[in-house]
């Protein structure tokens, strides 16, 4: 037999045993003899290497540096999920999507578990790629540190799509956990924190053979592509294992939302006894048309939600409350805490949010207070005990002036937050508007972080985000910690940032309640800043979903003759604040004033083209039929309510050839 045959069956062979031990659990050989093939095939490829194959078993064990990680972006964006605490918000959850989506629904409960996410890419059954969350949209890419991890397969088993992604969560169990922790006081070394942490860290190392050493599991729970082969998120999960995932067993199909609480109460007691973290259930509309219809908000999912089990709380004594000033002028109160251990991690601090909720809890230096993890998220005091109040403790007066600039407050009627009013004078204001604007989702500069921008303020190098593109090396150079490859670097980085498209540019301005999608409207609305910078709150209010509030802060913003000033500057550095020419040419105003609801299965195009034609057109989409509704674009399988509420409604239906053929 050759010897490239025999890679290829001895490979193979090591690829079924992996699958046996770290998914099924179920070993059909002993370490040794594993270990002793492992060896074989590893001589063979140092041999032969014309026949070694970069998904080969032998790569387990690590060994490629990285230094930087590269930035991908999603091909299908990782959206976070809504959270519940209370099954009275699951039922609201259950009556939103009845409203929106006809039919039975069916519900697929998962456990939610506590580790890193990770999207995996697959194409022709072998692992691509391997890409951190990071912000939903981009991420790291963590390939070599992944293909340590024994239960992610290099190779699929069975049959599988051409090309997919698949989501879960690098976990850490704690049997492993504690046993690393345990050789680390044996050396002398700081134990880790908790599983969580040391998980998400361990996809950073800079050393793949370092990642090799930790018993990192891989637990996957979604597919995204398309032609994925199932039609219900339970058939993907069974399509998952007989590809190789290891996919938990613990998720359950049910018909009602009671069994939705069922799966959840039996699980607040049984989760203890888990060898991973939980800290809740996920639930999932199971039909997969029904998901696509449902649809997204901004950040979330529509079709699922997250049951997030009770908080753990701790007591810790209040040792002062200090006070941040936001990018906005915000000021946001923080209580100074006792040290105290929290879900696994170490509490210092807590938000206190506003002069109201300090007034509500009437929390006083020297307090002892309940903490808990807002979410297991964001610690926040919930209470005082009363019992332990110290005597002649003083009650807390919120600041009246900036604690920055001196500056005296204002709060305006209706808003629960105190305004620094000095937009151009507060130096923190100043840095956290500059920090905003170089931030990933805004003009992600490469080689410029928080620190660094905080120093070229202190050093009166900089005033206002515009003044970056003025730096040059001499400047850079004789700064602390400032060397020539880091000075050359962050040039770069600004150089490349002028070719972020115009609506991340809108966000990145900073301007009070536009986020990014709010950002995103008002570019496609507009198409450059001058328009925008003109606009009328009248005007304004006439774009979609735009209401008062962003409209007046807009204004305000173009109002400011500062402003005018730097996005002048701007533009005579070549920041991109108009949609490029290509998008331009895409869109009209063919469909303005029209609203569509769409429905069904479509077979020219996916749903998301034709939203996206709608949308490039100048029409705007609508999740539900009303009397505003312009056409229902009907597809197969439309659910029988919405056909009913359209014809009582009198709302003109369109198939997807009318839509496509006559009205684009």
């Amino acid at each position: 037999m050759k010897i490239e045959e025999q890679i290829k069956i001895l490979s193979k062979e090591l690829r079924q045993h992996n699958y046996n031990y770290y998914t099924l659990d179920n070993p059909t050989i002993s370490d040794y003899e594993f270990d002793l093939k492992l060896k074989q095939l590893q001589r063979w490829e140092n041999q032969y290497p014309e026949f070694a194959d970069k998904n080969s078993p032998t790569q387990r064990v690590g060994g490629e540096i990285t230094k930087n990680f590269e930035t991908v972006v999603h091909e299908n964006r990782m959206y976070s999920l809504d959270n519940s605490y209370s099954k009275e918000e699951l039922y609201e959850w259950e009556k939103r999507i009845k409203k929106l989506i006809d039919g039975d629904i069916a519900y697929v409960c998962e456990l939610k578990y506590d580790g890193a996410s990770i999207s995996l890419t697959y194409e022709n059954g072998v692992l691509e790629q391997a890409v951190t969350r990071g912000d939903g949209t981009q991420g790291d890419n963590v390939t070599a540190n992944i293909k340590t991890i024994k239960s992610v397969p290099l190779k699929l088993a069975g049959k599988f799509p051409l090309k997919f992604d698949i989501r879960g969560e690098i976990v850490l169990p704690f049997e492993g956990f504690n046993k690393m922790n345990e050789e680390r006081l044996v050396k002398g070394e700081e134990p880790f924190r908790n599983p969580r942490n040391t998980a998400s860290g361990s996809l950073k190392l800079q050393d793949s053979r370092e990642v090799a050493k930790r018993p990192l599991e891989c637990l996957l729970y979604n597919m995204a592509g398309v032609n994925l082969g199932v039609q219900t998120q339970f058939e993907s999960l069974q399509l998952a294992r007989l590809m190789g995932f290891k996919v938990p067993k613990a998720a359950q199909l049910v018909t009602s939302i009671n069994e939705v609480f069922e799966f959840i109460d039996y699980w607040d007691t049984h989760r203890h006894a888990l060898t991973y973290e939980t800290d809740g259930v996920v639930i999932k509309v199971n039909n997969l048309q029904q998901q696509e219809e449902l649809g997204f908000t901004a950040k979330a999912p529509r079709w699922a939600i997250a049951y997030k089990y009770k908080a753990e709380q701790v007591s810790t004594r209040l040792n002062e409350i200090s006070y941040q000033v936001g990018r906005t002028g915000a000021i946001t109160p923080v209580a100074n805490l006792q040290p105290v251990e929290l879900a696994g991690t170490t509490v210092k601090r807590a938000s206190l949010h506003n002069a109201d909720q300090i007034q509500k809890l009437d929390v006083r230096v020297g307090d002892e207070v309940f903490v808990e993890k807002g979410g297991e998220i964001i610690p926040k005091i919930i209470s005082v005990d009363l019992t332990k109040r110290p005597k002649n403790t003083k009650k807390t007066n919120y600041i009246t002036h900036c604690p920055e600039c001196q500056t005296p407050l204002v709060r305006q009627d209706g808003d629960a937050k105190h305004y620094c009013p000095n937009y151009q004078g507060c130096k923190t204001q100043m840095t956290g508007r500059i920090q905003h604007f170089i931030s990933r989702k805004a003009m992600d500069v490469e080689g410029l972080g928080g620190e660094t921008v905080s120093l070229l303020v202190d050093e009166g190098l900089i005033k206002d985000y515009s003044d970056l593109y003025g730096l040059t090396l001499e400047q850079l150079l004789p700064l602390e910690r400032m060397a020539q490859k880091s000075a050359n670097n962050l040039i770069a980085g600004l150089a490349a940032s002028k070719q972020i498209t115009f609506e991340r540019v809108l966000f990145a301005l900073g301007i009070r309640y536009v986020g990014e999608t709010v950002a995103k409207k008002l570019a496609k609305h507009y198409k450059n800043i001058q328009a925008l910078a003109n606009a009328t709150s009248e005007d304004l209010i006439n774009v979609d979903e735009i209401g008062i509030r962003i409209a007046e802060s807009v204004v305000d913003f173009f109002n400011s003759q500062e402003n005018n000033l730097i996005v002048e500057k701007l533009t005579n550095f070549g920041i991109q604040l108009s949609l490029s020419e290509q998008l331009l040419a895409n869109q009209t105003d063919k469909l303005k004033g029209s609203s569509f609801v769409i429905s069904g299965v479509f077979e020219r195009v996916s749903r998301k083209r034709l939203k996206q034609l709608i949308e490039d057109n100048g029409g705007k989409i609508s999740s539900s039929i009303s009397s505003k509704t312009s056409y229902l674009i009907a597809g197969s399988n439309m659910g029988p309510s919405k056909l009913s509420k359209a014809n009582k409604l009198n709302i003109q239906m369109i198939s997807e050839d009318d839509f496509l053929d006559n009205i684009i």
